[in-house]
């Protein structure tokens, strides 16, 4: 099932792909009106949510000094299971799928939704498995008793 797409494209690639697909959708779809200050809160507070997300998994990543690059989990020197991992196993993805909300809430296109959908579905079957896959080589019982413990998205 398509496995030559397991860890190719670059996770911010992925959300770029659907912030656009999104665009579209908004674009030939019927909208839905928000109060100005609806609409920006919710922009606001998605954008906030995905910037926490993101900082506090490029700053447990850098705690404990191991690769952030996600096209090559096999260079993982360390399993990270502090700070905001012990709430999501991918806080990272998590960040990109709220900033997508927030670019959904500034569209103000109920199926522009559909882009952070496909997001997610793409970026578990194509990166965060093959991820795991990995991570259990590498790590063992140790990864397989924090895949017990933490769920994968939230």
């Amino acid at each position: 099932m398509m496995p030559s797409l397991e860890l190719k494209i670059p996770p911010p690639a992925v959300a770029l792909l659907c912030a656009a697909g999104m665009w579209a959708i908004a674009h030939y779809s019927f909208p839905y009106v928000l109060s100005p200050a609806m609409r920006w809160a919710l922009v606001a507070i998605y954008a906030a949510l995905g910037a926490a997300f993101d900082f506090a998994g490029l700053l447990a990543f850098r705690q404990s000094r191991t690769t952030v690059n996600p096209l090559h989990p096999e260079k993982s020197s360390a399993l990270v299971t502090h700070g905001i991992y012990r709430i999501t196993r991918n806080p990272m993805y998590c960040g990109m799928a709220s900033f997508l909300l927030a670019w959904a809430a500034y569209l103000q296109s109920p199926l522009s939704v559909l882009g952070v959908l496909a997001f997610i579905g793409y970026i578990t079957r194509f990166q965060i498995k093959p991820e795991e896959r990995m991570l259990e080589k590498l790590f063992g019982g140790e990864f397989t008793a924090y895949r017990q413990r933490v769920r994968r998205w939230l």
